[in-house]
């Protein structure tokens, strides 16, 4: 089982934790990863673009001429996509860009990732993460204690409000709840920054 260095708030190093090998210690599958962080962005796709097809442009409800007799070709509206001011043809409509992928392979993506971060020495977890009330300079502080000087995801087992909120607006952290961790977040940040009661839902979760 993998052993990471378990700090306190302080950034002193208070013992040490093992983690659950078939969550954090397994090969790297980076094929896995990349369809992982595909899907996550295709899911954030919002689809709204569209355009006006025939049936939608303004106008053209009268034939413009009869069908037969006049020498010209024969129309039906002035809406035709083959008219000036006429409608799109196969133009983009709204859609829903997301889509899943099988429940073992989300899994398989998510243990990737985490071990990934163990690998590179990247995760950092605390004994505990607790504020008295929402300071962002004390989120700060912790974080200057812990050396973490880089985009850094702050993971919690619970919602847990003054952390939220002290976090969220430093630039480049992002806090999430044990139960929110997705692949996308863990290789957007440098450090993970996760809390012991956070990793045990994580592998209770996974293992």
């Amino acid at each position: 089982m993998p052993k990471v260095a378990l700090f306190n708030m302080q950034g002193q190093q208070v013992g040490d934790i093992e983690l659950n090998d078939s969550v954090f210690g397994i090969e790297v599958n980076k094929a896995v990863l990349h369809d992982a962080v595909v899907m996550q962005m295709a899911s954030r796709r919002r689809g709204t673009v569209a355009t006006k097809t025939r049936g939608l442009v303004s106008g053209g409800g009268r034939k413009p001429w009869r069908q037969k007799g006049t020498g010209r070709a024969r129309a039906g509206s002035t809406r035709s996509p083959l008219w000036r001011h006429g409608g799109v043809t196969f133009g983009p409509q709204p859609r829903d860009y997301g889509y899943t992928m099988p429940r073992k392979v989300r899994r398989l993506a998510l243990k990737s990732a985490l071990s990934d971060k163990v690998h590179q020495g990247n995760i950092i977890v605390l004994d505990e993460l607790s504020l008295a009330q929402p300071k962002t300079k004390e989120m700060v502080k912790v974080l200057e204690a812990l050396k973490v000087a880089e985009a850094a995801l702050v993971v919690t087992a619970g919602m847990d409000e003054n952390v939220h909120k002290s976090a969220r607006n430093i630039p480049g952290v992002t806090p999430v709840q044990a139960s929110g961790i997705s692949v996308y977040d863990l290789l957007a940040h440098g450090k993970l920054v996760i809390t012991k009661d956070a990793v045990a839902k994580v592998e209770e979760v996974l293992a």
